[in-house]
């Protein structure tokens, strides 16, 4: 089996290697790097952390994970798509997310599923390319 590529791509001068790119509809945000404290997402370059919706993305005013709060997901109320599957990007490594948070969102009709950034990256493209009802809040990383 041959090498694998790095999903994580810093350096915007450096060929991808294979494409492992999920074949997602048109006009659906892709997530296609992350790292150096920001990602790309559908060709456009976004600074800090964001949250990922299928045809949209925002910037999230999260930058660690002691941040995140109900308050900070407040957002998807005010927004016409809501998620069954929330993604949560951590940053750098998975974090335990208090039961309160948990309940609050699965209250509001989304499950809330943590993980670090990069596989929050990664499932969310996987997820989208299925026609999954997801979005991804991700803490970004250096």
């Amino acid at each position: 089996m041959g090498r694998q590529p790095n999903p994580r791509l810093d350096d915007e001068n450096r060929s991808p290697g294979m494409d492992i790119t999920p074949a997602i509809p048109e006009g659906r945000q892709v997530i296609e790097s992350y790292g150096s404290g920001g990602f790309k997402v559908s060709g456009q370059r976004y600074d800090g952390s964001i949250v990922v919706l299928p045809e949209r993305t925002l910037i999230w005013p999260v930058r660690h994970f002691d941040e995140v709060t109900a308050v900070s997901f407040e957002l998807f109320d005010s927004l016409d798509y809501r998620p069954e599957i929330l993604l949560l990007g951590c940053g750098e490594a998975l974090a335990l997310v208090p039961a309160a948070l948990r309940d609050n969102l699965r209250d509001r009709g989304m499950v809330l599923e943590p993980m670090d950034s990069g596989a929050a990256c990664r499932t969310y493209n996987v997820l989208l390319s299925e026609g999954r009802p997801v979005a991804a809040a991700l803490i970004a990383i250096s």
